[in-house]
C-alpha cells in the first residue's frame, strides 16, 4: 500500500468540493445526488460547498444545507466572485478528507461515479479523472474549440493535459498538499495535476446537459482559461517571437540588398514601392504580435509579484470535529 494511503483506507474521511455560483436552480438537486452516493460508499464525509459570490439565493440555501446536516455540510462564502479555479482552491484549503473529489454543482459531471473513483483510489491510485466521451447539450461550435483547447495546450507544454478531461476528479491528500505548494495566480488545476505528476487513471462517463441555470464559462472565459493555461505550462510562445525576430531580420536582409541594388544598378529608383509598402505593414505586424505576447508574460509577471490572496472568505460555517480547532 502508497504511504500517501490511511492504514485502513475504507474508513478514511472522503471531502467533495463544490464550486458555486448562482446555483440556486440545482443545489438541491446536486445534493441529495451527492449526499445518496456518499452513504453507498460507506465511509465518513464531508462536502465543501464554496459560495463564489452568487448574486442569487445560493448563500441562503447553503446556510439551511448546514443547519439541516452539520456534521456533513461545510459551506465557504467569499467576499466576491473570485472565479471557479480560485473557488475550488479556498474549497481545497479547508478540505481534511484522505482523498477530495472536485465536482461542480450543475451536475454535468455525475455524483455517481464518485464511488467508482474511490474504488480505484483505494486500488492504490492518486488520481483519477473523469474523461468525457460525449457532452449532452452543447453546439459543435463548443466542442470544436474544447478540444482544440487541449491540443494546442499539449502542442506548446511540456506538461501533457489529457484529452477532454475538466476538473472533475479525484485526488489525494498528498496531491492535494502538493497543490497548496503552487502559490500562482494565474491557476489552471488541471495542468496543474497533470505537472504534480503521482499515479494517475482516467474514468470514461457521459457528461450531461447542465441541470438549470447558465454555463459559467462562456467563450470569453474560456479563451482566458486557455490564455492561463498555454502561459502558465509553456514558453513556446516566447520562442515563437525569438524565431519571428530571425526571419524578420533576414527578411529586413534581403530587402536592403535589393533596394541597394535597385538604386546602384538600375536608374528606376522608385521600383520596388510596393514591396516596401507590404514589407511595412508586414513587419508592424509582427512587431505588435511579439509584443503582445512579450506583454502576457510581463503581464503575468507583475500579478505574481503583487502577491495578493487568490480569494478572500467572508464566513466559514462548520462544525469542529473531533482534535479539530473551532
Amino acid at each position: 500500500m502508497l504511504e500517501s494511503l490511511p492504514a485502513n483506507p475504507t474508513d478514511a474521511l472522503l471531502s467533495i468540493v463544490v464550486p458555486c455560483y448562482n446555483e440556486q436552480g440545482g443545489i438541491l438537486a446536486c445534493h441529495g445526488r451527492l449526499t445518496k452516493g456518499l452513504q453507498e460508499i460507506g465511509s465518513s464525509y464531508e462536502i465543501v460547498y464554496i459560495d463564489d459570490g452568487s448574486e442569487d439565493n445560493t448563500a441562503e440555501m447553503l446556510a439551511q444545507l448546514h443547519r439541516d446536516d452539520p456534521q456533513h455540510v461545510v459551506v465557504l462564502r467569499l467576499s466576491g466572485n473570485f472565479g471557479h479555479q480560485p473557488a475550488v482552491t479556498a474549497g481545497l484549503s479547508v478540505a481534511c478528507g484522505a482523498a477530495v473529489v472536485i465536482i461542480d454543482a450543475d451536475l454535468q459531471d455525475p455524483p455517481e461515479l464518485i464511488p467508482e473513483m474511490v474504488r480505484i483510489w483505494r486500488s492504490g491510485y492518486q488520481v483519477v479523472y473523469g474523461i468525457r466521451d460525449s457532452r449532452e447539450g452543447k453546439t459543435g461550435f463548443k466542442l470544436t474549440t474544447a478540444k482544440l483547447f487541449y491540443r494546442v495546450i499539449n502542442s506548446l507544454s511540456e506538461v501533457q493535459i489529457p484529452v477532454d478531461t475538466g476538473d472533475f476528479r479525484l485526488i489525494d491528500r498528498c496531491v492535494v498538499d502538493a497543490l497548496a505548494q503552487m502559490p500562482e495566480r494565474a491557476r489552471l488545476l488541471r495542468g496543474m495535476a497533470s505537472w504534480i505528476g503521482f499515479s494517475q487513471i482516467g474514468i470514461h462517463y457521459h457528461r450531461s446537459r447542465r441541470f438549470a441555470g447558465e454555463t459559467k464559462y462562456p467563450l470569453k472565459h474560456m479563451l482566458s482559461l486557455a490564455l492561463d493555461g498555454i502561459v502558465s505550462f509553456s514558453t513556446v510562445p516566447l520562442r515563437l517571437v525569438t524565431i519571428i525576430g530571425f526571419l524578420s531580420a533576414f527578411a529586413a536582409l534581403l530587402g536592403i540588398i535589393f533596394s541597394l541594388a535597385v538604386r546602384l544598378l538600375t536608374h528606376a529608383w522608385v521600383r520596388g514601392w510596393a514591396m516596401s509598402f507590404i514589407g511595412m505593414l508586414f513587419m508592424s505586424g509582427v512587431q505588435m504580435l511579439c509584443i503582445g505576447i512579450l506583454g502576457e508574460y510581463i503581464g503575468r509577471i507583475y500579478t505574481e509579484t503583487k502577491q495578493r490572496p487568490l480569494f478572500l472568505l467572508r464566513e466559514v460555517l462548520r462544525t469542529p470535529r473531533n482534535g479539530d480547532a473551532p
